[in-house]
Parts: C-alpha cells; sequence; structure tokens
C-alpha cells in the first residue's frame, strides 16, 4: 500500500535520523536518572540535560538557565499563562490574548475567566494580523499579562512579537508567546523581542514528541511564575517529575539542527510553496489564500479556501494526501475553524498545506495535480 503524501508538518513532523542517533543510547546504556546525584549514571544524564538546555536556548537568544523543560507547548502555555496569573494576582485582574490563539493558550484563560479574571481576546485583520494600536489601547493599569502566539498554526500567519514586546516592555506587563509552530522556522531572539515567556515543542521541528521548553526571563525583569505540578521541585521548583532524558536530548539536537540550518531550509520551502499555488491558481479558479500572501508567513504555510465545493467532500476525496482540511460551515462532524471565522473567511472548503523537511518537488507537483483534479470533479458535480 503506498503511503500519502505528507504534507501537514504543521500537526507534527518525522524525527530528524540525526535526532534519534543523539536519543538511542539514553534509552539504553546512559539510562540514568539526572537527579541520582550520588553516581556517574546520574552525572552523565545531568550533563546530556545540560547541553540540551545550552541548545534549546540558543535557538532562541536565551541562555540555559532560563529554560524549564516540559512535556511539550500545551504544558508551556498552561504554566506561562497559569503560573503568571497565580503569581500576579495581587497587582491586577486583567489578561490579554488574541481570537486566534491555539486552543491550549484559549483555554487556559477561558479558566481563568472563570475564576474571576477579566481576559480581553483581540481581534484579528483579514491577514490574521493583530493591530498595535489596539493592543495598546487594551492595556490598563490592571493588566498583568499579554499573550501572543509568533506564528498561526492554520494561517501561518507570523506576528509582530517585536513591536509586541516594545509595548509591553513600556507598559510593564508580562509578555508570552506560544512560539510552537515559530521555533526552528523562523528567527526569534528573546532579548531584542522583549519576549518574558516563550514556549516551544519538539516534535514541530523534527524531535520527538513529549518533549517541550518554557523560557522564563530571569533578568530585566526576573519573572516568577507559581507552579503548576507539584511533586519534588525539579526544574527551579516550576515543574516536578523525572526529567525524559532521551527526550530532552532530542529537542536539544533538533534545535540545533534547526538554527545551524533555517537560512537555507526556509528558502528552499518557500521555493516549494510558491510551486504549489502557482500551480493551484494556473489550473484552477476561485482559489483564494488565507494569511499574508508572502511577506511575514511561515514559508512552509500554504492555506487556501475554494469556492464552490463542499469541506467534507474534499476531504474524503483526498485520501491520498496528508493534509488537514478546515470548513467554515457546521455540516456533520466539521467543526468552523475559529482562525477562519476570525479572520472573515467563510468559503466551504479549505486545506491548509505543511511543508517539510522531506517535501520534494515531485511531492508538491503529484500534489498539486491531485487537488486539482479533485476540485475539478467536485465542480463538476451539480449542488
Amino acid at each position: 500500500m503506498t503511503r500519502p503524501i505528507y504534507l501537514d508538518y504543521h500537526a507534527t513532523t518525522p524525527v530528524d535520523p540525526r535526532v534519534l542517533d543523539a536519543m538511542l543510547p539514553y534509552f539504553t546504556e546512559r539510562f540514568g536518572n539526572p537527579a541520582s546525584r550520588q553516581h556517574a549514571y546520574g552525572w552523565e544524564a545531568q550533563e546530556a540535560v545540560d547541553a540540551a538546555r545550552a541548545q534549546v536556548a540558543a535557538l532562541i537568544g536565551a541562555t540555559a538557565g532560563e529554560i524549564v523543560f516540559t512535556s511539550g507547548a500545551t504544558e508551556s502555555n498552561n504554566l506561562a499563562i497559569k503560573g503568571a496569573a497565580c503569581s500576579l494576582r495581587e497587582k491586577g485582574d486583567h489578561l490579554v490574548t488574541v481570537a486566534t490563539e491555539h486552543k491550549s493558550v484559549l483555554d487556559s484563560f477561558k479558566k481563568l475567566q472563570s475564576e474571576g479574571w477579566r481576559v480581553t481576546f483581540l481581534g484579528v485583520d483579514r491577514e490574521g494580523f493583530i493591530s498595535l494600536d489596539e493592543l495598546r489601547s487594551a492595556i490598563t493599569d490592571k493588566t498583568v499579562l499579554v499573550s501572543v502566539m509568533a506564528a498561526n498554526n492554520e494561517i501561518g500567519t507570523i506576528q509582530p512579537l517585536a513591536g509586541i514586546g516594545a509595548i509591553t516592555s513600556e507598559r510593564g506587563v508580562l509578555f508570552h508567546s506560544d512560539a510552537a509552530q515559530a521555533a526552528g522556522k523562523v528567527p526569534l531572539d528573546v532579548r531584542a523581542m522583549n519576549v518574558d515567556l516563550l514556549s516551544l515543542t519538539g516534535h514541530k521541528y523534527y524531535g520527538p514528541k513529549g518533549a517541550g521548553a518554557l523560557f522564563i526571563r530571569r533578568r530585566k525583569p526576573r519573572i516568577e511564575l507559581a507552579c503548576q505540578i507539584d511533586g519534588g521541585g525539579h526544574e527551579h521548583g516550576l515543574r516536578s517529575g523525572t526529567l525524559n532524558v532521551p527526550g530532552l536530548v532530542g529537542l536539544g539536537a533538533a534545535a540545533e539542527l534547526c538554527r545551524t540550518g533555517l537560512a537555507a531550509e526556509s528558502a528552499r520551502l518557500g521555493a516549494l510553496r510558491d510551486r504549489l499555488l502557482d500551480a493551484l491558481r494556473r489550473d484552477l479558479g476561485g482559489v483564494h489564500v488565507n494569511g499574508p500572501l508572502v511577506e511575514r508567513r511561515l514559508t512552509h504555510n500554504l492555506h487556501v479556501s475554494l469556492e464552490g465545493i463542499d469541506g467534507e467532500s474534499l476531504l474524503m476525496a483526498l485520501g491520498d494526501l496528508a493534509v488537514s482540511t478546515a470548513s467554515a460551515c457546521s455540516s456533520g462532524s466539521q467543526k468552523p475553524s475559529h482562525v477562519l471565522e476570525a479572520i472573515g473567511q467563510h468559503a466551504s472548503a479549505s486545506i491548509r498545506f505543511g511543508l517539510g523537511r522531506t517535501t520534494t518537488e515531485a511531492d508538491i507537483d503529484a500534489a498539486a495535480a491531485r487537488v486539482i483534479k479533485v476540485v475539478r470533479s467536485l465542480r463538476s458535480v451539480p449542488a
């Protein structure tokens, strides 16, 4: 059986073989617990964790001591948002985020809302960008945290982190960013961007699932969070539990590979993305690109809405392509995409193409041909 062409790299990525090679010894020969401080097995594991911490820090312009390891971006987002809110409750009761955030961010804020916090959910324009003026106006003397994702997981919009950071820094408000889709794909510098808290996860950039990190600024200012997982005081007392050493080794190795190869891979994927879009536009009408067309967009992302067809029918017909489809209608089990709703896109069928390290020109040409064939077929069927 031929496996589908994989174009869903926003959902997850395969572990890079070089990352797997780095991880394997820590499942067997080097299996020590970093908390075992009395013997060589523990020391060896701690050295590996320290090296991984430095590799992750280098990817985002942080220091190793500012990296707290977690199980992934969902946990990092929860720790950042709930931990900051709990720690700062005496300073204010207002929070700001964006309507197009990942569910782990939105649901964290909704949980805080249920506990009495006031939350402002900023809207976005038709390309998915927030307005810096609206952000500035939303911040009050009771605001303690602003959370804006670095890059959108559906439409690829890259938010102006430096501009946001300048506003929050000026107003003395903490700035958290969910960088799950951006880390390893676009340059990030938490110092230059005035980011105080930043979440990332390994499985989005060719590392293993179950390994992630949260950057927590330690100076100018030093950020204090309330622990969300108790039981031993691991990770600076913020995240108790035995460390996943093989996973963290993979997280660090993947970060290092992305850091050194980011520019070249970004250019390659951007060219492939443009090739795909050109093919769709050349042979199909009614193709609308969601999000910014080129600038300030993830180079491996293409999200298009297609006029004149049903979303569920499209999903069923594209079984030989591993892509993500999103429908703005509520037929059957398909739920409306909150991101598409926020940008005012109401076309019935959409496709998110996520390109990655194994994507080739042949994959792109085959995927384009398949989508064109399916859309033409669906459009020929009377409504």
